[in-house]
């Protein structure tokens, strides 16, 4: 974010939100744009190279200018928490807009997800890869291949927004969910906290090294490279891991939550 005092930023929210200054507007906009690179570079890492990441930028500021009109100064959350999630979901939308995920790959995906969920239920513990294998009828190295697949030519993570039924077009994500105590619906509310609880639940049960993973990469911020230094295993080998642990928790969450809950 562009360096503003606190009260610079009150005073430009006010401008805008009151009085309508479309100057206020683009001001706000200007010094959250940070927001928009961060998160677009993020993204992009796990992108085929054909997508660039200016083009990231481009359909995410269209997330952060929505962010800035629709966002409530008065309720108890932090902008840039609304934006970022606002910021995602808009990169998202446009991308699955483009039909740049192989239809076969988006199929592999839902049938690991299937599989893995089912597989939780009947072992009552996370299945091992040669259990997953044998229950799709494929060779470890197939597995490995799709997942490989998997992480290259989607988005797969636990920040994608995901639809929340009988909430009207509301969304939130796996990992990042907003909650307004001032909400006037509390259905919404119950359904966030459910799928926060179900989350951590479904963490705690995902074997150690996917577990690290998922710590090092959404909580210490830290790259694949970087996990797979202290992993002491190839970028390549984290990404499975980081691909195989998201799909097993959306597996997993929608068994738990129901069918209204997809990505």
């Amino acid at each position: 974010m562009v360096s503003l005092s606190e009260e610079r930023v009150r005073e430009l929210w006010s401008r805008y939100k009151t009085q309508g200054d479309f100057s206020a507007r683009e001001r706000l906009i200007l010094a959250y744009a940070p927001l928009v690179k961060y998160v677009a570079g993020r993204m992009s890492s796990g992108l085929p190279a054909h997508i660039e990441e200016a083009d990231l930028i481009s359909y995410g500021l269209l997330g952060l200018i929505g962010a800035v009109e629709r966002f409530d100064p008065g309720r108890d959350i932090k902008f840039e928490t609304y934006a970022v999630s606002r910021i995602k979901g808009s990169i998202i939308d446009e991308l699955r807009s483009l039909d740049w995920v192989p239809r076969s790959v988006r199929s592999k995906a839902r049938e690991i997800e299937r599989a893995c969920a089912k597989l939780e239920n009947e072992l009552q513990r996370a299945p091992t890869d040669q259990e997953i294998c044998e229950s799709m009828g494929v060779t470890q190295d197939e597995f490995h291949h799709t997942l490989t697949q998997i992480s290259n030519t989607s988005i797969v993570a636990l920040d994608e927004l995901w639809e929340i039924s009988g909430s009207e077009g509301d969304s939130a994500s796996l990992i990042e969910t907003i909650e307004d105590p001032k909400g006037p619906d509390p259905s919404r509310m119950l359904d966030l906290s459910e799928m926060k609880a179900q989350l951590a639940l479904a963490i705690d049960a995902l074997p150690d090294r996917e577990k690290v993973v998922i710590a090092l990469y959404y909580y210490e911020n830290l790259t694949l490279r970087e996990i797979g230094e202290v992993l002491g295993v190839t970028e390549s080998r984290v990404s499975q891991l980081h691909t195989k642990a998201v799909l097993r928790l959306k597996g997993r969450l929608r068994d738990e939550m129901g069918p209204g809950y997809h990505p």
